[in-house]
């Protein structure tokens, strides 16, 4: 039986980061790809950032086929801190989607780097 950390770890290996400045510049060339925030519906009250789209970790691997359906595209996740993408990542290329990454350190590092935050509308 594996421990969250192992898990965590296991994921790790397979799955490609991106970090904040490299999503800034995809945004800011109009970069063709699907931005996803998988915070949970309460994490969202702060904001989020730009363009993202919003489905939940919990029901991602359920919900994403309705929001990305071309298996091809590139897809960024991000969540708080950059663990759940993780996570979320590996269960997408375990479905077939091919150029999945995510943000690494989250939103947080994000907020951090004073960049800015939409509202959830």
């Amino acid at each position: 039986m594996k421990t969250f950390s192992e898990i965590l770890n296991d994921a790790a290996k397979d799955v490609k980061e991106i970090d904040i400045f490299q999503l800034k510049k995809l945004l800011d060339d109009d970069s063709k790809f699907t931005l996803i925030d998988i915070r949970e519906d309460n994490e969202l009250l702060h904001g989020k950032i730009n363009k993202a789209d919003h489905i939940g970790r919990g029901v991602l691997e359920k919900s994403i086929e309705g929001h990305v359906f071309d298996r091809e595209e590139e897809i960024v996740l991000y969540c708080a801190r950059g663990v759940r993408s993780v996570l979320g990542c590996k269960s997408l290329q375990e479905m077939g989607y091919a150029k999945v990454f995510s943000l690494k350190g989250g939103i947080g590092d994000w907020i951090n780097a004073g960049f800015p935050l939409v509202s959830n509308d």
